[in-house]
């Protein structure tokens, strides 16, 4: 079911490719900031064409990933669980949106003890939070935001680089199923997705690799990568509308759709 969701964007006024931290960036090859900036406003403007609402947080100067707002925090029935980033290029970006929340008047805001990068590697559906590993955020923090949510955490277990956060290889499609790319999952955690969502909508490789599993769902509608042409196919085949967007620039970092988006639930 859909209903009107409440986002917050950061503008990529300071994007660029200056570091490599993840398998996408190439320093040497850089991205085109107007481009990406064009981009961006297309992505913000398919979610108010939606009804969702957007908010935005200001970007700040020497922050250049900070565009990826859904790594700034997790943030279930009003209650703020931050981030804590895995590199120092990213650290400062953690404090910068926990003031964001804090500005704003949330009354629930934790400054979290252990590593992580927010709905990254959190993803929430409607009884139970998936939470990734491997590359970024540390198990110890999947205890730390069950135990301050008050909501059951699944941890999942990365093994492929190039899906370092849990957002780069599976998305809700609504509040009780996902789809996902099995390669790159661990045995064990592949086993436990199958058990848990049988129905699950399974990426290709191919799909996956253009980050197609980096997607936003409000339970009706899909905002996709426009390269991924099959799984926009099997989603649309699953009865889902299906909105192509092209972040190609923002993904010379390693960023797509969900990356630019963080969900605030109240």
């Amino acid at each position: 079911m859909t209903r009107v969701r409440h986002y917050l964007m950061c503008r990529p006024d300071y994007f660029a490719v200056e570091y490599a931290i993840n398998p996408w960036m190439d320093p040497a090859a850089g991205a085109d900031r107007s481009r990406a900036i064009r981009q961006w406003e297309g992505l913000k403007a398919v979610y108010e064409d939606l009804g969702h609402r957007v908010d935005l947080i200001e970007p700040i100067d020497g922050l250049p990933d900070m565009v990826f707002a859904a790594n700034g925090a997790l943030v279930v029935d009003g209650k703020v669980y931050g981030a804590r980033f895995a590199n120092a290029e990213r650290e400062p970006e953690g404090p910068a949106y926990l003031k964001w929340f804090l500005d704003r008047g949330f009354a629930e805001v934790k400054e979290p003890e252990h590593v992580n990068e927010g709905e990254g590697d959190f993803l929430t559906l409607d009884h139970v939070i998936l939470a990734g590993t491997g590359f970024r955020t540390r198990p110890p923090a999947h205890h730390e935001a069950q135990e301050f949510l008050g909501q059951p955490v699944v941890t999942l277990r990365l093994v492929d680089p190039r899906y370092y956060h849990l957002d780069t290889a599976l998305f809700p499609l609504d509040g009780e199923n996902v789809a996902y790319y099995p390669g790159a999952f661990s045995p064990g955690s592949r086993a436990v997705l199958e058990r848990m969502f049988p129905d699950a909508v399974i990426a290709s490789a191919e799909d996956a690799a253009v980050l197609g599993l980096n997607a936003v769902s409000d339970g009706r509608t899909v905002v996709i990568n426009a390269e991924a042409g099959g799984l926009a196919l099997e989603l649309k085949r699953r009865g889902y509308d299906v909105i192509p967007v092209d972040l190609s620039e923002l993904r010379k970092a390693g960023g797509g759709p969900k990356c630019c988006t963080l969900e605030i639930r109240s």
